[in-house]
């Protein structure tokens, strides 16, 4: 077994150990210990959920006084201390239910996106691209002033132009690629902390 595959199955099995529906927990976890994107109380909206991983690590970070929702088009199973809806994202109409849920703006706007993989990676690249922007859409509705965001970005052709479009939105970003992240993985997530609404 190479040693990327050895550490790719420790994350599979901690997050099984650890109770975590995904390892894609532990990069949520990494990414927040340096940039704090979720402080507790929090009211904290996680943008294609499924399954769960970042919603579980945004209940903890958020506690009993923190508020989590999840929006996805798959079906997610409960999470404790989490509100879970099934719908699209590049339905704008759902900000209505997300202001309804939470009764004021959010102050993090977490986003694990990725479309159904064809195997075509330029589509699947302008997919994923296309589902940020549908959910900067969203954020741009619900997200306080001085509010966090998190965005998983396929890195190609369009993926400067997505980083520059959020980054004129906030006060500091960064563009970093977590440890827990196969090395072979194109993943990026953009951090975004400060909005500037």
């Amino acid at each position: 077994m190479k040693l990327i595959d050895a550490r790719k199955d420790h994350y599979r099995k901690l997050a099984h150990e650890e109770g975590y529906r995904s390892r894609s927990s532990y990069k949520l976890k990494e990414l927040h210990k340096s940039y704090r994107i979720i402080g507790a109380g929090h009211y904290v909206l996680d943008l294609g959920c499924a399954p769960g991983g970042w919603t579980q690590i945004a209940v903890q970070l958020a506690g009993n006084q923190g508020k989590v929702m999840g929006v996805d088009t798959s079906y997610v199973e409960e999470i404790p201390g989490a509100h879970i809806i099934k719908s699209d994202i590049s339905d704008i109409s759902i900000t209505e239910e997300i202001l309804s849920f939470f009764g004021r703006k959010v102050n993090a706007v977490i986003c694990d996106l990725s479309p159904q993989v064809s195997g075509n990676w330029s589509v699947d690249h302008s997919t994923q691209i296309s589902l940020n922007y549908a959910a900067a859409k969203i954020m741009d509705q619900v997200l306080e002033k001085n509010g966090n965001a998190l965005f998983k970005i396929f890195d190609g052709e369009y993926s400067n132009e997505f980083y520059q479009y959020v980054k004129k939105k906030f006060a500091k970003t960064k563009l970093k690629k977590p440890k827990v992240s196969r090395k072979q993985s194109s993943e990026l997530y953009c951090v975004c902390l400060g909005y500037r609404s």
